[in-house]
């Protein structure tokens, strides 16, 4: 039964659950952690990257990419891109069933929360300043640095044959995910993962979210073609650096 497809689907669908689950359950009123705070949601996003690469794992998908950033790197460092054919469309259904779940499990707390920006923010990303360009260029570092970071981890030199046990990888990209977010998350919420924002986004859009408002489409390009910029990026300067 397991394959990398469904475990791409499943991995990103638990890494939305708990992200996007931790943003919630800061932002939803009524909830006991209502104003948890940014300290909250990315030790959150961190936890969830984690429990996501091991059900990826687990269910059949050993790289447990859980991002087509990710992905996309990927195919460029290694001159295959076969594996965006079957990853990408795994991960994009795993986020959007991902934040169908989150929406059931705070049914209540949609209706007497009467911002529609923060229940839009339960599902994706919006910058704290809206200025496209910088918009863009945030989106861009946070992921360049994300492949860049997680390849070094990786490498022979640092990883399994090196310094790192295998098992200990995914920990330490969780610890990445947090770092991104503490330190450069503030000025777009850090998609950095076209999946992890476009599907709940089209979730939104679909889903009958009590007093919801728009998914602000109008933006939604930069949180997609911005980590898959980055990701280029970072792999071409991965293949330049060799390592």
């Amino acid at each position: 039964m397991t394959s990398p497809f469904l475990g791409e689907l499943l991995g990103t669908m638990v890494l939305i659950i708990l992200g996007n689950g931790v943003v919630a359950g800061a932002l939803l009123r009524g909830s006991k952690a209502e104003g948890a705070g940014w300290i909250a949601i990315t030790a959150g996003w961190a936890f969830a990257v984690l429990a996501g690469i091991f059900v990826a794992t687990a269910t059949g998908s050993p790289d447990a990419h859980l991002n087509p950033a990710v992905t996309i790197a990927g195919a460029i460092t290694s001159g295959n891109p076969s594996k965006l054919l079957v990853y990408v469309p795994a991960q994009m259904i795993g986020a959007f069933l991902g934040a169908t779940v989150v929406w059931l499990h705070y049914l209540p707390h949609w209706a007497v929360t009467e911002d529609p920006g923060l229940k839009r923010a339960c599902f994706c990303t919006d910058p704290a300043i809206r200025q496209t360009a910088a918009n863009w260029t945030s989106e861009i570092i946070g992921t360049f640095l994300l492949i860049l970071i997680i390849s070094a981890l990786l490498s022979r030199s640092v990883g399994a044959s090196g310094n790192i046990p295998t098992g200990l990888a995914p920990y330490l990209v969780g610890m990445v995910v947090w770092s991104i977010g503490l330190s450069l998350g503030g000025t777009t919420g850090y998609a950095i993962n076209p999946a992890r924002d476009l599907g709940p986004r089209l979730a939104h859009a679909v889903l009958p979210i009590a007093g919801k408002g728009g998914s602000d489409w109008g933006y939604a390009l930069i949180p997609v073609a911005g980590p898959a910029v980055g990701a280029a990026l970072a792999a071409l300067a991965i293949l330049l650096i060799g390592f």
